[in-house]
């Protein structure tokens, strides 16, 4: 990549819309492992948010977003490009990849699945978590360095520990300085967060990194307003996996899941 498009943008907002799918990532999307790379969590916000906006279709549903992680996410100028892999009248696969230095960094695929009157039937087996308004203040960036962590604002709740805990999330930093992103964009723009929040061991060295190699979303309600609740558990196998697994909500209650597979590396 040139120096030029690795050249971060300057402005309160993860990402600079340079027009025609082409983006550049500022400060606030900068990741955690390495200070040159962007963190998963915004890049795969605009994602969704190109998603949404590919051949929108108001009769169906984002219900499912599968990201996979194809290598170092680099900081700087990128394009997206969507495609629909999948049409069809009730159930369809649209993807987008983030292409940043001649090669794919994310591919996302998402699930559109038509919506209908099931009121009769809903019911959630989800338990629900304390509000934030009932968690204490926590800060991320004592834990994790990077542009990103420190954008949040966070709230733990009682009982946190390494390995498990319950955590809200807000940024006030739109995610583009373009048209406003819906509430699923910006709230997928947190949730990559989760394999962070109660890390079974510290960052950092003589310990283990533990970067997710994917982010897997299943969504049985779309998600509403601006703090995301991750109740979250983390399992380290025996021969260097791990998963990270959080039940999402927002400030109706839970609205889905997320998954997360690991590879533990000694550092």
């Amino acid at each position: 990549m040139t120096a030029e498009s690795t050249q971060l943008a300057e402005g309160d907002f993860y990402y600079q819309d340079l027009g025609g799918g082409r983006f550049r990532s500022t400060l606030h999307a900068q990741g955690a492992w390495n200070e040159h790379e962007q963190h998963m969590a915004p890049a795969s916000g605009l994602l969704a948010h190109v998603l949404e906006n590919h051949h929108p279709r108001p009769d169906l549903r984002m219900a499912r977003l599968s990201y996979e992680i194809l290598g170092l996410i680099p900081g700087g100028e990128f394009h997206v490009e969507a495609t629909t892999l999948r049409p069809g009248k009730t159930i369809e696969l649209v993807q987008a990849e983030l292409v940043a230095g001649g090669r794919i960094a994310i591919r996302a695929t998402a699930w559109r699945l038509a919506t209908s009157d099931t009121e009769a039937v809903a019911a959630v087996e989800d338990p629900a978590i304390p509000g934030p308004g009932d968690c204490e203040p926590f800060n991320g960036a004592a834990v994790w360095p990077g542009g990103y962590i420190a954008s949040l604002e966070m709230r733990v709740a009682g009982g946190h520990r390494p390995g498990a805990g319950k955590v809200w999330l807000r940024t006030p930093h739109p995610l583009t300085d373009g048209p406003g992103a819906g509430d699923l964009a910006r709230l997928m723009g947190l949730v990559d967060t989760a394999n962070g929040i109660a890390a079974r061991v510290p960052p950092g060295k003589d310990s283990y990194a533990f970067p997710n190699v994917d982010l897997q979303i299943h969504m049985y309600r779309r998600p509403e307003g601006e703090w995301l609740g991750l109740d979250n558990a983390v399992s380290f196998g025996r021969d260097g996996i791990g998963l990270t697994s959080t039940v999402l909500h927002d400030s109706q209650g839970p609205f889905g899941r997320a998954e997360q597979i690991l590879t533990l590396r000694k550092t």
